[in-house]
């Protein structure tokens, strides 16, 4: 029992640090679905393996796209190869920033990654919001995410009650 009610918390933690990390420049889904093992190992909660197997492979998706969506989003609008490596080298240089240094780094990488291939400032400014709308979009599913394995999580422990 008493194992059962402290992994219950560190699920618990796990989850809220996951959908915070999904804002904040640590990786948010992968904690949250830590969390969901977490309470699922307990004898309170016994979470389908179907349900365990969609949420891995969620999570692996939406990190995937995470850190692929803002180089995708320089492309579409019309950027170069040098604005998505910029974008992807600015978000990794971001990541030491906080959270507000990802916005801007993923921004600027992409920016300064155009200006260096040769693009006009306005183009070079019109990738870059790409590679920070795209940014945003992975920032929203990794949100998305870690809410669903909350709610799944929520609804499991009440139900346990």
């Amino acid at each position: 029992m008493g194992l059962d009610i402290l992994l219950v918390v560190l699920g618990i933690l796990a989850l809220l640090i996951g959908l915070a990390g999904s804002v904040l420049p640590f990786p948010g889904p992968p904690i949250s679905f830590v969390g969901l093992l977490l309470i699922h190992w307990t004898s309170f909660v016994d979470f389908t393996s179907r349900l365990l197997w969609a949420m891995a492979l969620l999570t692996i998706v939406v990190t995937l796209l995470d850190m692929l969506v803002p180089m995708w989003g320089v492309k579409k609008f019309g950027g170069t190869k040098y604005g998505m490596w910029g974008s992807a080298i600015g978000l990794v240089v971001g990541l030491f920033g906080g959270p507000a240094g990802i916005f801007i780094g993923a921004f600027l990488g992409g920016l300064v990654g155009e200006l260096i291939a040769g693009s006009t400032t306005e183009s070079a400014m019109k990738a870059a919001m790409g590679s920070f709308i795209g940014f945003l979009f992975g920032s929203l599913l990794k949100v998305i995410l870690s809410c669903v394995m909350i709610w799944y999580a929520a609804v499991a422990l009440i139900q346990a009650m």
